[in-house]
């Protein structure tokens, strides 16, 4: 995307236009005409220009802080915090956020639940206005394809939060008749936002050179058309409610269209620094690295000396913003090192373990996993772990361990910390909102998944397309296939796995192959922490996950004794010279188990039941503001939501 700080002019006149938008933001309340815009503004490529470049940081939000992400509710960095609203993670604090449970109620304004217009105003102001520009049509396409691309990602935003929604074709005045108008359907806006994609890569030129952080390109059209209708294919195909199935193959179609032009194109590769933590690396860049990074296909650079930065590594380290941490049902789905689960076969009560399954115990159920694990969740002793804030010294013989804090209103209650989007740089961290950390919003990595399931669920997918795609993320990963040739996937040896299908025989009204099981897999542990999951369970209508026991780790004797007061103030080890730390926790005060020993997540929460959230499939689809129904009386609620 475009750098914001290249120009302090660009800045200046990006905030003008800005500000002659912003001021309301009601449902198209009033037209955005200033004599300074509407009449003089329209006169150059430099006025297109400018006018987009607001565009960018509504939409590719990167590692932003503001604004409150709809339909969540929470600030901060979408990609690294999203997950916390899915069965991968969970936030830190005593209480589920409402928007989890059915005890969410309507709001009576937008309230960040996704129902807003401004800045989708905006871009209809533009394709309105852009043509008086008196320069050569390729060039006026370039930037209309921009405002193409912009209205397609803004739409599919708002079909996959309330489905049905009115489609607005231009600039509104106070007067406009569709201001009053009902929803529209699924099928005739999704046709439109496909429309607008397409049109958005037709009127693109050809990219030579990939630039991630450069101005909107046909490459990220044609990922975001692959998202777009993957999610649309899989929805329809599984929210038979709709009866949509006799078109999904379409959506499915062209998602693996747009995901192959990526691949084939040649321009964009897995991220491998040449050591064995290339999967974390990829995700702790600065500065200007991401330019270099053949896998970021959209990101987002920041520039400390021109004022343009997150806070993300400062509150991600103290977690004391949106501190979350993992759950034991993402921990449980990593593959062994050989690349089979870590039950091989049995029943729930009497599985037969991998033999490089550890089992439960002081965070050894980390050990011989899929290499990925280890770079997204922290085992004590690594990363995090070992890290002096204050110092910026990192090492295990210098600072001991420091384990998490199980404490059920701690920001690490279920005792596996995140590390992924983490890095030890202290001057970064003593920025604070000045950190020039990067953030991919389109990588490869998902390029391939997106080809890889669109293919499955067609029902065309080859061994060769397997190899290209999950095997080829397995092998960046650092899975060794000479040493554990099931480590590759095989389309005709797939592992079993009676864990898994046996809660996905609980939570879904469908069965799911080996083969889809493996891919929905590789999709969860590679774009995990990514805010990809909450949305993919409700494509795949799988929302019954959600209702999987929040669990942290066991809590073991030998855990217990860790945790027993004694290590308030660190212990040191006689055999390794290593201090360990770990603050109290006591069982049924700090922490609470269910009847295996797992600590419960959330025991206190007054939304949920034992850690268990509740589930009602009216909630796959979001309810439109109760103000909105009362300014529009040919808006209908959400179906669900009636009396709510």
């Amino acid at each position: 995307m475009r750098k914001y700080s290249s120009n302090i002019k660009v800045l200046a006149l990006s905030a003008l236009s800005f500000c002659l938008f912003a001021c309301n933001d009601d449902f198209m309340d009033r037209p955005p005409k200033d004599d300074i815009v509407s009449e003089n503004f329209w006169n150059t490529e430099t006025d297109l220009e400018l006018y987009l470049n607001g565009m960018y940081r509504i939409y590719a939000r990167g590692h932003n802080q503001d604004p409150y992400v709809a339909p969540l509710n929470f600030r901060g960095s979408h990609i690294a915090y999203g997950d916390a609203f899915s069965d991968n993670a969970v936030r830190s604090g005593q209480n589920v956020n409402v928007r989890l449970t059915n005890a969410y109620t309507v709001p009576l304004n937008d309230s960040y639940n996704g129902w807003s217009w401004g800045d989708l105003r905006r871009v209809n102001y533009f394709l309105t206005n852009y043509d008086r520009a008196p320069i050569t049509e390729d060039k006026k396409k370039a930037y209309a394809a921009e405002a193409y691309f912009f209205k397609a990602w803004d739409y599919f935003k708002k079909v996959q939060i309330f489905s049905d929604v009115p489609w607005l074709s231009r600039d509104l005045n106070i007067d406009s008749e569709e201001l009053y108008a009902p929803r529209d359907s699924r099928e005739l806006v999704m046709d439109s936002v496909l429309f607008c994609i397409n049109r958005a890569i037709e009127w693109f030129p050809e990219v030579t050179t990939p630039n991630s952080v450069g101005r909107i390109n046909k490459d990220m059209a044609q990922f975001l058309k692959a998202r777009i209708c993957l999610n649309e294919g899989t929805f329809r195909k599984y929210h038979t409610e709709l009866n949509l199935q006799n078109t999904a193959a379409m959506w499915l179609e062209e998602a693996a269209k747009s995901a192959d032009y990526l691949i084939k194109s040649g321009r964009y590769k897995l991220f491998d620094n040449g050591n064995k933590d290339s999967y974390w690396a990829l995700f702790a860049q600065f500065d200007a690295e991401i330019r270099s990074n053949p896998e970021a296909i959209l990101g987002v650079e920041y520039s400390f000396d021109n004022k343009i930065g997150n806070d993300l590594l400062r509150y991600y380290d103290q977690n004391n913003h949106m501190g979350i941490c993992a759950q034991k049902s993402l921990v449980d789905e990593y593959l062994c090192e050989d690349g089979r689960p870590i039950y091989l076969s049995g029943s729930k009560g009497n599985y037969d373990a991998n033999p490089l399954f550890e089992g439960y115990g002081k965070w050894s159920e980390l050990n011989n996993r899929d290499p990925r694990m280890s770079q997204t969740i922290c085992k004590p002793g690594e990363y995090i772990t070992i890290w002096n804030r204050n110092t910026g010294v990192y090492g295990i013989k210098e600072n001991g361990i420091t384990y998490p804090n199980l404490k059920y209103l701690g920001s690490e209650q279920s005792g596996y910390r995140f590390i992924k989007h983490w890095k030890p740089d202290l001057v970064n961290y003593q920025r604070a909102s000045g950190s020039t950390q990067s953030a991919i919003e389109f990588r490869y990595a998902e390029a391939l998944l997106m080809y890889a399931e669109a293919k499955c669920e067609l029902g065309t997918i080859s061994q060769n397309d397997i190899d290209i795609t999950i095997n080829a993320l397995r092998q960046r990963a650092g899975f060794d296939f000479d040493k554990y040739p099931t480590a590759r996937l095989d389309m005709g040896n797939i592992p079993a796995d009676p864990r898994l299908d046996a809660v996905y025989r609980e939570k879904l009204d469908y069965t799911v192959s080996p083969l889809l099981r493996e891919i929905r897999r590789e999709r969860r542990i590679e774009m995990a922490q990514e805010d990809l999951r909450y949305w993919d369970l409700m494509r795949w209508k799988a929302a019954g996950l959600l209702t999987v026991p929040m669990r942290g780790v066991k809590f073991t004797e030998e855990v217990q004794e860790l945790y027993s007061g004694d290590y308030n103030n660190g212990v040191v080890d006689p055999e390794t010279g290593i201090r360990e730390t770990a603050v109290t926790a006591i069982v049924n005060k700090d922490v609470f188990l269910d009847e295996e020993g797992f600590i419960i997540l959330h025991p206190k929460s007054t939304n949920i039941q034992s850690g268990t959230l509740p589930w009602s499939d009216y909630r796959y689809y979001w309810p439109v503001p109760k103000g909105e129904l009362l300014l529009n009386t040919n808006l209908l609620q959400t179906e669900g939501w009636e009396d709510k």
